[in-house]
Parts: C-alpha cells; sequence; structure tokens
C-alpha cells in the first residue's frame, strides 16, 4: 500500500510523507441518538501521540478512493484521519436521506470523537461536494475544538443547485441518483460508471419525469421523487438541510476550492462573501475545473494540508500570502487577490444590436428578434456545468446554428478585455405562454471563428412573477455564472440567447404542469427585444 501512496502523492504533489508506517482500525462504531450505528475508520501514524485528528463524514464509501485520497495519504503527512460512512451507506445503519441527518449524525459524531482515548483535542473537517456540505452541517456547534474546515467544490445548502434559475437540474439530479443506487455493489458499480452516460441519454427525453429513477435503476428513489415536487425554499424539507444563514456565525479558519465549471461555484462564493461580510478572512482557490476534476481533487488535498498544517501546528510556512487565488482563462494564467471580486472593476454594458450585432451602445429603433422553441426538440446543453458528462468548454458551432437559438456578435476587439466576476444578462421578452425559459450565453469567438463558451445560465418564466415594463413586455435578470476569463484583440463576445439547455435543465413543456407528471408539450413563439425602450444587454465587470 506504501508503494501506491507513494506514487500517488508523488503524482499529485503532495508534500512529503512523514511516515508510511499507519495503524488501521476499521469498522469503529459511533453510537447515534436514535440508537442507529455509523460505522468508521481510523488512520494514525504508528507510534505518535496526541496528533490532530481530521474528520471526514463520507456517503461514498471510506475505503477505496475516499479512504486512500482523504485517509491515509492524508494520516501519512502526520495526522489522525477518521473517515466515516454517513447514515445508510457502506454498513452504517439507517436509512440514506440526503442532507437529511447530517447536522445531528454529524454532532454525534464529534461528541463521539471527542471521548475517545486517542483525541488530541483539537480536530478539523475535510471534504468535497457532498462531504462539504456535511462540514456546514456541524460548523457553527462542533466546539471550540474545531480549528479548521477545507471544503472543495461544496456549499453550504444544495437546493439552490438542485433548482436552478428556478429550473431543474435533471442531468446531475438523475445522474447522482443513478450513481447512488449503484455504488455499494463493486462490479454494477464499475459497470454503472462506464455506462451511465449511454444508458440514461434516452431516459433525459422520457416524461413524466417521476419515471426516470425507476427506469434507471429498478425502483423509484424517494429522495428523488421528494425533489421532483420542487418545494419552495422555505419547505420545512429544505429548511432543515440548509445551513446558509449559519456561515455567517462560524468563525473557524475555512479554505474553499473551486471550479469555473463546478455545479456549486455560485454558491460557493456566495458562501465566501458571507464570511467576509462577517470579518471572516477565508482562501478561496477556483481554477479552471469541473467538478470531478482529478486536478481539483489533487489542489484540493494539497490545499488542505497547507491549510491544516497552519492552524493545527500553527505552522504557516506552506501558506500562500494572498487569500484568493484564481485561473484567468483565455489569458491561461493564475492570479492572486486580495478579494473575491477584486477590486477596482467597473461594470461595462454591452447591447443587443439588430441583425445579430453585439456594442457598448443602445440600439437604434429596431424590430425583436423571433425564434421559436419545441419541448419535443429541446434545444440541447452544450457542455456547462454538470456532475457527469462534458462540463468545460467546448465548440458552439453546431447549436448556434439551430433556429432556436439567437447570436449577438460584437466586432473584433481592439484590445484585449478582461472579464472577472459575476456576469448578468438583461433581457426584455415576450412569448407567446404563460410559462418559458429564457437561456442565456457568453461565448468568446476567435479569429477562425470558433465560439467557446465561457459562462451562462438560465432562468425560469412565469407569468405574473416577474418585472413588466409599461408596454408589457418582460424585463429578465439572468444572473450567468461567475467567471475570470480574457478575451483577446481580435478575438469577439458573443451573447446566445435560446429556451433551454437540455438535460443539464429539464425542458420547460410550456403548459404548466407539475415537474415531476408534465406531458403534454406546448411550443413558445419567443420574442427578444433591443431598442431604446427596451436594451436588452450583457453586463460585463471589466478592469479599469
Amino acid at each position: 500500500m506504501s508503494f501506491l501512496t507513494r506514487i500517488i502523492g508523488t503524482l499529485a504533489k503532495f508534500p512529503p510523507a512523514e511516515t508510511y508506517d499507519l495503524i488501521v482500525e476499521r469498522d469503529l462504531k459511533v453510537p447515534m441518538p436514535d440508537g442507529v450505528v455509523l460505522l468508521a475508520d481510523r488512520y494514525a501514524p504508528r507510534g505518535r501521540e496526541n496528533l490532530p485528528i481530521i474528520l471526514v463524514r463520507c456517503c461514498y464509501g471510506r475505503r477505496g478512493f475516499f479512504g486512500m485520497f482523504f485517509g491515509r495519504l492524508v494520516a501519512e503527512r502526520g495526522y489522525q484521519v477518521v473517515v466515516q460512512s454517513t447514515r445508510g451507506t457502506f454498513g452504517s445503519g439507517g436509512i440514506f436521506e440526503p442532507f437529511i441527518h447530517e447536522h445531528d449524525d454529524g454532532l454525534a459524531t464529534v461528541a463521539w470523537l471527542k471521548q475517545q482515548p486517542w483525541f488530541s483535542g483539537a480536530f478539523a473537517t475535510n471534504g468535497p461536494s457532498y462531504l462539504g456540505l456535511v462540514q456546514w452541517a456541524i460548523a457553527r456547534e462542533a466546539g471550540p475544538e474545531l480549528k479548521a474546515m477545507a471544503i472543495q467544490v461544496s456549499t453550504s445548502e444544495f437546493r439552490g443547485q438542485t433548482y436552478m434559475g428556478g429550473s431543474y437540474a435533471l442531468d446531475t439530479t438523475l445522474s447522482w441518483t443513478h450513481m447512488m443506487a449503484n455504488q455499494e455493489r463493486p462490479a454494477r458499480a464499475l459497470l454503472s460508471q462506464l455506462t451511465a452516460r449511454r444508458k440514461l441519454k434516452p431516459l433525459f427525453m422520457h416524461l413524466p419525469l417521476r419515471d426516470l429513477d425507476k427506469l434507471a435503476d429498478g425502483e423509484h428513489a424517494p429522495f428523488f421523487q421528494t425533489w421532483l415536487e420542487q418545494r419552495p425554499a422555505d419547505d420545512p424539507y429544505w429548511k432543515s438541510q440548509d445551513f446558509s444563514d449559519t456561515v455567517k456565525d462560524v468563525k473557524v479558519p475555512i479554505n474553499m476550492v473551486s471550479g469555473w465549471y463546478d455545479i456549486f461555484l455560485p454558491w460557493t462564493l456566495r458562501d465566501y462573501a458571507a464570511l467576509r461580510a462577517a470579518g471572516q478572512r477565508p482562501y478561496l482557490t477556483i481554477g479552471p475545473w469541473a467538478h470531478a476534476s482529478m486536478e481539483l481533487m489533487d489542489t484540493g488535498v494539497r490545499e488542505s494540508l497547507a491549510w491544516f498544517r497552519a492552524y493545527l501546528y500553527n505552522d504557516h510556512s506552506q501558506l500562500r500570502k494572498s487569500p484568493v487565488r484564481i485561473f484567468v482563462t483565455g489569458a491561461n494564467e493564475w492570479r492572486d487577490l486580495a478579494d473575491w471580486p477584486p477590486a477596482g472593476r467597473r461594470h461595462e454594458r454591452w447591447h443587443l444590436q439588430p441583425g445579430g450585432g453585439l456594442a457598448p451602445e443602445i440600439s437604434p429603433a429596431s424590430p425583436p428578434d423571433h425564434y421559436r422553441y419545441d419541448p419535443a426538440d429541446p434545444t440541447p446543453a452544450v457542455s456547462g456545468p454538470v456532475l457527469a458528462g462534458n462540463s468545460m468548454p467546448t465548440g458552439n458551432r453546431e447549436l448556434e446554428a439551430r433556429p432556436d437559438v439567437l447570436t449577438y456578435t460584437s466586432a473584433p476587439l481592439a484590445s484585449d478585455l478582461e472579464v472577472i466576476g459575476p456576469v448578468r444578462v438583461e433581457l426584455f421578452a415576450r412569448s407567446s405562454l404563460q410559462h418559458t425559459d429564457f437561456f442565456a450565453r457568453l461565448c468568446d469567438v476567435d479569429a477562425r471563428g470558433k465560439s467557446l463558451n465561457v459562462c451562462d445560465a438560465l432562468l425560469r418564466v412565469e407569468a405574473g412573477q416577474q418585472p413588466v415594463t409599461a408596454d408589457g413586455c418582460w424585463q429578465l435578470s439572468i444572473d450567468l455564472w461567475p467567471t475570470a476569463h480574457r478575451f483577446r484583440r481580435g478575438h469577439r463576445l458573443r451573447l446566445q440567447v435560446s429556451s433551454g439547455a437540455h438535460p443539464r435543465y429539464a425542458r420547460n413543456t410550456g403548459s404548466g404542469e407539475p415537474l415531476a407528471t408534465a406531458t403534454k408539450l406546448v411550443i413558445a413563439d419567443q420574442e427578444i427585444y433591443h431598442d431604446p425602450e427596451h436594451p436588452s444587454s450583457i453586463e460585463l465587470p471589466v478592469s479599469e
């Protein structure tokens, strides 16, 4: 095993191991207040006492990849690591209900940890995605013994990602449901990983959506069915697992790592902003990565090791000086910042023009542009942040050739233009329907005409729920994924406008029927306005 960890540690550029001689205790029983018993494994350097502890609570297994990457490899660098399987997974008792028990079970686990003879008086938490939410679940109440947190590609609540822009994250939720249904049977888990995209692709077109989990895995997943109910944010189901209100109260030093193409990025940055507003100084790293990028995982572990060294051993020598580090795409360079978003930015508006133009000037009087959205042939998602599949920028030529996609393109840039920060699109629009979607995407078009997506988002629209102009137009604000991108001289900006990105976002059937049971498909005739009274635009944070 030490031979394997030596290779992984070298390839991942981890700091040198202190020892490869570990004590490994398997299946430690951790009792919960309701009588359920959770199982945990403990990794510890042999012959050393009073080492700080890293707690990792995981729904994906406490051995295999997670045991190796977040257990053994970390323990070899001078820590005790406890990797616990969350309720209802990998031998832990109870029923797996995503997010529901993580507050109570997490605090009970911390209480148990503090009673162990090998508890040193200090611990930290670590992990990505679901393993990050469980950290937020206990952060405010874990006690003074909690000295540091390292959170990768995660956030303090998962509802926002589930209902992005008011739509439903169909690709990500079904992919995750399928993965969870198969993960505990090794042969089946491997097969499902290899065949998931091929198996799920035809299912994404099936209606009603409530059938999909059973079609994928032979039985319904109660949590998938619950999510399809689209319960509001103040519903008790979501309130019990939403820890965003507690972020401001967390005083523990926090290290956060994300990617520009991660499914949780906007909510990670919201957590960062809440910490900053409360006077905290978290560290933030954002790279050119998707949710499951291996390079992101390597970076996350390296960052966490430096963080734990600083706050569990009082050795800050491995920490970088700047609290924020971002990768600027287009420029292909890392940049250190004092904060996010960076100071010294101005917001520049580029307005939609007649004939498919995009320019800083407001459009002259001109008729609106039209397109027809047919949910029977939904506008496809061409990359963009998803759990599985391609999240990275890719060519948009075929997408932009579709009749249900409008494009607005600038003249070639006279000089480089850096866009760093949150991006917003404001559209003045009409629809023949009361229920519809609008999708906006910013692209970088090079001198050869290749159009690569930079950032995007979708907004689900219902009549009576959006601001309306005096003449009855919807005035829509769409917050795109944050970005840090350099548009090079000679390149052009392009804004796409359409009404879907399926199956990343569940298609809007146009019927107004409930998400879970909708089957009726209604075509939408859409209008996008660009004139002095309806100045549709994209707002870009650019350098002064």
